[in-house]
């Protein structure tokens, strides 16, 4: 059987697959190996009784995870799946790749990530070049939900919130300083705490603040990650994440501004990694 995983630093969505089609779902949190250890990861996936009760059944897994950018953190998420899918053949890349298999296939193209954090690449139709690398939520992740958090934390912090996103905010949150600062700069994962605050921004999308920050957020991240590519206006530019998903207008109207072809657009691309993975070990039987 075929298992398919997907991992941002938030969610995980795995896939089991005996007839090319999706035969089981799974949730678990996601295991960015940044902040997790081999340990803490084999945990939580034992948490879950109906993966754990398939896992010997696994004979290929494709694993493909947030922060899995050199062999050290490969190795990190390879040793916590080694010891449950005893029988399986583990492959353990970045996420990145798994967009890149998701939106482009086998044709060359650009594809970014905009969820929790954010990253992008160029695929060739055979190699992947990274012209500029992610920088992680403290220095980088534009366009991310992190990115938005923090700029949206930052300003209801500062005073510098519209009246009625400020009394939005309040009534929704009633945070202090105090709070924030306790969750940002003393408990692990800030990246996905000022992540969930892009929920909020999603209810207030029409406002013309946030449509803007959005907007100058999309252009930030066209700038520093899709222009660095010489071709990025002749190949289509592909997204994958829940940000380019709820916020694909604006998103779009950025993308018109810099002459680029927006190709697809997906919130998970675990289904479309599953359809790629089963081809292509069909292709290999025969």
């Amino acid at each position: 059987m075929l298992l398919v995983a997907d991992s941002g630093s938030t969610k995980c969505d795995w896939l089991l697959s005996q007839s090319g089609k999706e035969d089981g779902k799974f949730s678990t949190i996601g295991f960015n190996p940044y902040f997790r250890n081999t340990e803490s990861i084999e945990a939580e996936i034992r948490n879950n009784e109906e993966l754990c009760d398939v896992a010997p059944s696994i004979d290929q897994l494709y694993f493909y995870g947030a922060g899995i950018n050199s062999k050290e953190m490969q190795d990190v998420l390879h040793s916590a799946l080694q010891s449950i899918f005893i029988n399986a053949d583990l492959v353990v890349d970045h996420d990145l790749i798994g967009s890149v298999y998701a939106t482009c296939g086998d044709n060359p193209g650009i594809s970014c990530i905009l969820g929790t954090g954010s990253n992008a690449c160029y695929y060739d139709g055979t190699s992947v070049y990274q012209a500029v690398p992610s920088l992680s939520y403290i220095l980088g992740d534009e366009a991310s939900g992190s990115y938005f958090g923090k700029k949206l934390i930052a300003g209801y912090l500062y005073k510098e919130l519209p009246a009625e996103i400020h009394k939005s905010f309040v009534a929704e949150f009633g945070l202090t300083k105090e709070e924030i600062f306790e969750a940002v700069y003393r408990k692990p994962n800030a990246n996905v705490y000022l992540a969930s605050y892009s929920k909020f921004l999603g209810k207030h999308k029409e406002h013309a603040w946030v449509g803007d920050m959005i907007f100058n957020g999309f252009n930030t991240f066209i700038n520093t990650h899709i222009a660095k590519y010489e071709n990025h206006q002749e190949v289509p530019v592909h997204f994958v994440g829940s940000l380019a998903v709820h916020f694909q207008d604006i998103l779009r109207s950025a993308c018109e501004v810099h002459g680029i072809t927006v190709g697809k657009i997906i919130k998970k691309p675990v289904s479309n990694l599953l359809t790629y993975h089963w081809n292509e070990l069909c292709q290999k039987q025969y």
